[in-house]
């Protein structure tokens, strides 16, 4: 195959780089099933033991985009496959959306995750006209909350008790972001520089 010339790709910052997610991925997939902690914040629950044939199930079914839940791969400039990002809960009708995200272990605190974010939402208001970012975390995920925060979401509220979880309830915490929020604080990032 030539190489690819990145140098005008929406899909991309100065340091990561959305693809779509292939079926060699599978492996990286599995790999962080293993991560209980961060895998029982992202789904609210305790998973079943990862199966390889999951895994690599879950690669194949993702891979081409023909789902409402539009999965990509992060990866850093050098090709190194860094984490996952998707958009789903896509109501076009209403133009609302939500975004799931889940970072390596050997590449959190890095800001790819806060990066990939971006990129999707700057698609998601200006590439598929949605105007409504919604979100949730479980109570206790101080990590994503820092980054939601971080993009510009605020605090919408809070669903008391609505995840059972590690034997016991947990709230669901409420944020959003509007697409005339988004413009602002971009404008303000500007200026800043």
């Amino acid at each position: 195959m030539r190489n690819i010339d990145y140098s005008d790709y929406f899909w991309q910052d100065e340091a990561i780089r959305l693809r779509a997610i292939q079926p060699e991925d599978w492996e990286s997939h599995y790999i962080n099933r293993f991560d209980t902690s961060v895998r029982r914040l992202l789904e609210s629950a305790v998973e079943l033991p990862p199966t390889v044939a999951e895994a690599k199930s879950f690669a194949e079914r993702f891979s081409d985009f023909s789902s409402n839940r539009l999965m990509f791969t992060i990866e850093n400039l050098n090709g190194e496959n860094v984490g996952g990002i998707n958009l789903n809960s896509i109501d076009e009708r209403n133009g609302t959306f939500s975004i799931g995200i889940q970072i390596d272990r050997d590449h959190r605190g890095k800001g790819f995750g806060t990066r990939a974010v971006q990129i999707l939402l700057k698609y998601a208001f200006f590439e598929r006209r949605l105007n409504k970012f919604n979100d949730y975390i479980l109570e206790g995920n101080e990590a994503s909350a820092a980054m939601l925060r971080k993009v510009g979401c605020v605090q919408e509220g809070v669903r008391r008790q609505v995840f059972y979880t590690n034997g016991r309830y947990y709230d669901s915490i409420l944020y959003g972001l509007t697409k005339d929020e988004y413009v602002e604080r971009q404008k303000k990032d500007i200026s800043i520089c």
